[in-house]
């Protein structure tokens, strides 16, 4: 952290009712306490190790079927055109379970019908349960559990 950030910090602070902040940051600890004296602590992050590298034994170009450039570049990617999205019909928090304790509502595998909850998503304090809208099976799970997720933003890929 550098020091005009830390003096933005004590200013911001001295202009509100907080009397003691603490801030952590890369394993550098700034604490401010208001009331006649304002102490700034830091520590220094913890010392980088550093490995050996290996050097990396590579076979002859000749014996490559094709550059290795164009071998880096090929990426397989399973076809998705087929699959449903089931995506955030708004912007807020994806829960994958109605609470922390319990089960998932659906899981890779899972058979869903149209009516299916398959997720809860959070907006202003509304819990919002989201239906499959489709008949099939749940390929993939796109979001985490807890995670922000925008507008229109795929949830989940189903095979009808």
């Amino acid at each position: 952290m550098k020091i005009h950030e830390i003096r933005e910090l004590i200013k911001l602070i001295d202009q509100t009712t907080i009397n003691e902040f603490e801030f952590e940051n890369n394993g550098a600890i700034v604490k401010i306490k208001k009331g006649g004296q304002t102490t700034v602590v830091t520590q220094a992050a913890a010392p980088v190790v550093q490995h050996e590298v290996m050097p990396v034994v590579s076979a002859p170009v000749a014996t490559l079927e094709k550059p290795a450039e164009a071998v880096a570049q090929e990426v397989v990617k399973e076809d998705t055109s087929n699959l449903h999205k089931i995506t955030s019909p708004m912007v807020g928090t994806f829960y994958a379970s109605p609470s922390p304790d319990s089960k998932e509502y659906v899981a890779v595998g899972d058979r869903i019908k149209s009516d299916s909850i398959v997720c809860i998503v959070e907006a202003m304090k509304l819990f919002n349960e989201i239906e499959a809208e489709i008949d099939g099976e749940i390929v993939e799970v796109l979001a985490k559990n807890g995670q922000l997720v925008e507008y229109g933003q795929p949830l989940f890929l189903v095979k009808s």
